[in-house]
């Protein structure tokens, strides 16, 4: 069976969205993008809210870009191999090829999805993944927290849950950007 993995850059203090600005130094580094790159290769499939699609639409031609670096192309290619999900009631189209889009999330429809699957999904964004949380769906936690405390905005965690999770790796960039990666006991 396929793992759901929820991964974001967040803020030293939880934040995965700042209510002002972004959320700090750190992610843009060469070296972290170049590591979430080979960290996320293998994801088969991802599942997103129409407002993170529609962020990450980006690397549908982000490889076009004469002076994109090596790093970045692969990234593109990378994402462009996989399935996306894109969960929308206002959506009328996908932008990006090999994406569909349903209207509500359903999280039955996304267990037969993690039994079906040869690779890896993920669910991108706070608002879609504290339903797959809350679900019971999510198998990996991946944190890039950066150098900033921004007080406020979107949970990377949503408000009353409880998880017991087992450090699985950790490693700290030269940036100052730290990673944790997290799995359910």
């Amino acid at each position: 069976m396929a793992r759901l993995i929820y991964s974001m850059i967040t803020s030293l203090d939880g934040y995965a969205e700042a209510a002002e600005g972004d959320l700090g130094r750190g992610a843009e580094d060469e070296e972290v993008h170049t590591f979430i790159g080979d960290a996320f290769r293998h994801v088969g499939t991802y599942l997103y809210g129409r407002r993170m699609y529609e962020t990450m639409v980006f690397w549908e031609t982000a490889h076009t870009d004469p002076d994109a670096p090596p790093h970045i192309v692969q990234y593109a290619r990378d994402w462009q191999a996989a399935e996306k999900v894109v969960y929308s009631t206002t959506l009328e189209s996908a932008s990006s090829g090999r994406t569909r889009i349903e209207r509500t999330f359903d999280p039955d429809a996304v267990r037969r999805l993690k039994a079906e699957a040869d690779s890896d999904l993920s669910v991108d964004g706070p608002n879609l993944a504290a339903q797959a949380i809350a679900a019971g769906l999510v198998d990996e936690y991946h944190l890039f927290l950066t150098t900033s405390v921004v007080g406020g905005g979107k949970r990377f965690f949503p408000d009353g849950v409880r998880l017991d999770l087992e450090l699985v790796e950790q490693r700290a960039f030269a940036s100052g950007l730290i990673y944790a990666h997290y799995r359910t006991r």
